[in-house]
Parts: C-alpha cells; structure tokens; sequence
C-alpha cells in the first residue's frame, strides 16, 4: 500500500510456549494426519495441490508474506461442518491455520506448511434485522462487501478503513475503524459471536449468553475458538466528508503540530485522523481526514490540517463504500512487508508533540542505514503514521461494556506504526532486523522521556512484538482464564500455531 498502508490490519505469528495434551492413542501433532483425519468426513470440502479450489485459497492473500504451501485446504459450508472438522483435527492432534480475508502479514499468522489451511469462504453471512439496527456478518466478508450492501440502506459499520482488509481480522483485533469516536471500537458494536469451540461446540457469547467470552473477543483475537458470526451494530451515515489532504516536505513541522493539536483536544467526535509521513525522493505529509456529516465540509477542528496549502486533496462528500474503494485501491498485492505498531501517551500538547517528535526523528535517523542494504528500486513504501484515541472513543468503548484492550480514558494514546514494503525475498531478514533495531531505539527514546506505553495495537504489530501484557497485567490474566475455560487442552495455543497467544 502506498499513503494509507499501515491502516490494513493484520494479525501476527508467535511462538507459544503452551503444552497440547493429545487425546489416548493419537501421534504427536503432525502434517499428514490431518488432511487424512478430514478426507472422510469432509471430502467435499476438503481440496488437496491438484485442484484449482487449492490452487486459488492458497494463493489468496494479500502480501508475499503469507505465502506458504499447506498439505491440504478445508473451506467449510457451514459452522456445523466447521465444527466437525475442529473436532476431527482434534482427535488427530493435528495443526491447522485459519484464514478470513487474507490480510494479516506475518508469516505463519494466518496460513501453514503442510497442515490444514481452513478458509472461511463460504460463511458468507451478510443480512440485516427487521428495524435495520443490526447487522451480521460471516467471517468471509471483506469491509469493501460489507460497505457496498450497507450503503443501499444509508447506513455503515464500524470496520476497516480500507476496503478490501477482512472482517474478523480487525473486530477479533479490536478495530480501530472511521467512527471510533461515537463508538469506541470495532468490536464495541459487536453484541453477538456465533463461535466454533475447541470441542466442536457452537456457542453464541453476548452480554447474557458466556459473557465472559464475550468479552475476551474484544480484542482477544483467536485464542479462544473460531468466529463463523459477528452480530454488529449499524451506523446512520449515509454520506461522509473524507479525504486525503497531502503537503510537500516544507510544512512537515507544520503538519506535525497539527497531530499534536488534533490528538490533545478531539472535541468533534465526528472526526476521525490519520496523519502520516512517507520518505521517498521527496518526504511528503499525507493526512486522513474523515467527517460524519452529509452537509458539513472542512469543519474548524480540521483547519491546522486545511489550512497547509495541499500539493493533492481529494477531500469531498462520499459514502463510506466509495471512500473505503478509494483507499483500497492503495493496496499493493504481491509485496513483502513488516508492520510494527507502538504507543505514546500524555495529557498535553506539549507531551504529545514531543512523543511524535521523539518518534519521527528516530525513525529518520535510522532510515539511511536501510537504504544502504535495500536499493531504493526495491523499497515499494515506507511510512510511519499516528493514530489519536481519545476520552471520547474510550467512554464509547465503556458505555457499550468495554473491552480486553485495556486503555485509560483520562490518558490520550498516539498509536503509531512503523511500516516497510518491499519487492524481493532476499531483503526479508534485512527489513525485519532493521525494523526491530529501529523500534528498540524509538522505545528506548521514549520511556526516557517517560512518555511510552506498553500497549501495541494488534492490527499494525510485528511477529517479534507482544500484545497481551499492553493490555495489563489485570485483563491479561482475565484473558489466560477465559482461554482456560473455553479450551482446557489449548487447542488454540498450540495445533493452530498462527496468531498472538495469550500464554
């Protein structure tokens, strides 16, 4: 992706260190035994290297980075086969992955070698209820299909900023999404799951029904069972004011004070932001703009922004389908790429514009050290860019029952990403080592100035990063003893290798 590349979400690969107990008399986890333990209950779902089913899901994702070769690919018709086919894979103590839309780029996050690829195509879920304040989704979805079917009815969701990024990434992530100041975050407006349980059990989890589950998929991500649907608020928005507003390198400080300004005073909740740098030949500034309002362009809170003379714009009235195709249309495919997320926080103007000043001279100090591995015809996008959560976003996300994320309403978050896409393998251990000795400095520079925080959104963060202890030690634990209950074998920490575990 070019300007608006950190926004795709992604899920991450980590190494647990959780033991499986394997039922009496089945082998240690390996490939074989489960494409072997499906054949037979599930052959009509169940595609193997010489089909074109195979062929397709197994190249359908969205970076270079997923790109593995599973032994065999399980596209389930329904939550029951699903099931069926998670207590199959059990039994035989065998490793799979599970893919949704095919946008969480890290290796091994989403996909496997040799084991069972299980895609979510078919669970195609997407209708509305009878007063139209609901919405369900299966988890085949991609924002870009959800936006286009809601805009008929003058109304949005809560979900992905660009449109081709999937469904249950980004809610089992926590999803930051356009109206997170009204609403908190993408999974505040979930008020149902329908979940594949490690037994093969279907549950739902709402605020009456396992309401402790409920909760841990807040930003709990797949440590707990499969989501076949989510049950989601709509939001009245027939048509938005939104944009990207982009300034040549002169006004780079300029634009940098607009961040700070922006993210220490957000009392528009219709607003949403994402200011971003983009070093190239030229260094450009490049913000996202987004206003909930049909009537109202280039409101007063957005003026440190407008107010830079802008080299390109195209700020105007869109629905959020036309918006979401727009920023979609950024996305590269076919790319290696590493995104790492990171967090700063204060109360103040004066704090925050020294966190992103911190992280901004970090990072372009570093940058020369990576032009002198990778040549520039290689480097398909670099950027760092910054994500304000506020009080408002923070007291949505509390007055829908909250989340497992963990975040403090009397502190301001600047949630930044660091991001690097490139062309050719042979740079994938050089980006990824650069990108981790540059992160190490810019956290270092930034509890130094006491300003860090320990929170990494799940959505931009790297392999090599933790997730769970940002929550806090609190909701960490909550989260250990959900995971616990719902799957005592720790089937999810174990045969699906692929995702963050929260132990």
């Amino acid at each position: 992706m070019r300007v608006t590349s950190v926004l795709s979400l992604a899920s991450a690969a980590a190494a647990s260190t959780a033991s499986f107990s394997a039922p009496a008399g089945t082998a240690s986890p390996n490939v074989s035994a489960g494409c072997q333990a499906l054949r037979a209950p599930l052959g009509d779902s169940l595609f193997f290297k010489s089909s074109s089913v195979y062929k397709y899901e197994a190249a359908n994702f969205w970076s270079n980075t997923e790109l593995m070769a599973p032994g065999c690919v399980f596209r389930p018709q329904s939550s029951a086969q699903l099931a069926n086919g998670i207590k199959a894979l059990v039994g035989a103590g065998a490793e799979f992955a599970v893919r949704g839309g095919g946008h969480m780029g890290i290796r091994g996050s989403n996909n496997i070698n040799d084991g069972v690829l299980i895609v979510m195509s078919n669970l195609t879920t997407l209708e509305l209820n009878t007063d139209r304040s609901l919405l369900s989704v299966g988890p085949s979805h991609r924002w870009a299909d959800v936006y286009t079917y809601l805009q008929g009815f003058g109304l949005s969701a809560a979900g992905g900023r660009l449109g081709p990024v999937g469904v249950p990434g980004l809610l089992l992530a926590g999803g930051v999404n356009f109206y997170g100041n009204q609403v908190g975050f993408g999974c505040d407006t979930v008020v149902n799951y329908e979940v594949v349980l490690a037994d093969g059990s279907i549950v739902e989890a709402n605020k009456t029904s396992n309401p402790d589950l409920f909760w841990a998929l807040k930003g709990g991500s797949s440590n707990f069972g499969i989501v076949t649907r989510f049950d989601l608020e709509t939001i009245k928005s027939p048509k938005v004011w939104a944009g990207t507003h982009t300034v040549s390198a002169e006004y780079i400080d300029q634009f940098l004070a607009a961040a700070a300004t922006y993210a220490s005073d957000i009392y528009d909740p219709k607003t949403h932001v994402v200011p971003a740098l983009v070093p190239g030949e030229t260094t450009l500034a490049s913000v996202i703009l987004f206003y909930d309002s049909d009537n109202t362009s280039y409101p007063e809170i957005f003026k440190p922004f407008t107010d830079i003379p802008a080299i390109s714009s195209t700020l105007d009235f869109k629905t959020v389908s036309e918006f979401t195709t727009e920023t979609g249309t950024m996305v590269i495919d076919g790319i290696n790429d590493v995104f790492v997320a990171g967090t700063v926080k204060g109360t103040t103007y004066k704090e925050l514009m020294e966190g992103i000043t911190i992280i901004n001279q970090t990072f372009f100090n570093e940058l020369p050290k990576l032009y002198s591995q990778v040549p520039t015809a290689n480097i398909s996008t670099i950027q760092l860019d910054w994500q304000p959560i506020g009080a408002d976003w923070m007291k949505a996300s509390e007055a829908r029952g909250g989340n497992a994320l963990g975040l403090d309403s009397s502190q301001v978050y600047l949630c930044y990403a660091e991001v690097v896409e490139w062309i050719g393998s042979a740079y994938d251990d050089i980006v990824a080592e650069w990108l981790e000795n540059t992160t190490y400095k810019i956290n270092n520079a930034t509890q130094k100035a006491g300003l860090y925080d320990a929170f990494n959104y799940m959505g931009d963060a790297a392999g090599f990063q933790s997730i769970f202890p940002g929550y806090g030690a609190k909701n960490h634990q909550k989260l250990i003893d959900v995971a616990q209950k719902y799957d005592p074998h720790a089937v999810f920490q174990t045969l699906m290798p692929g995702g963050f575990k929260v132990y």
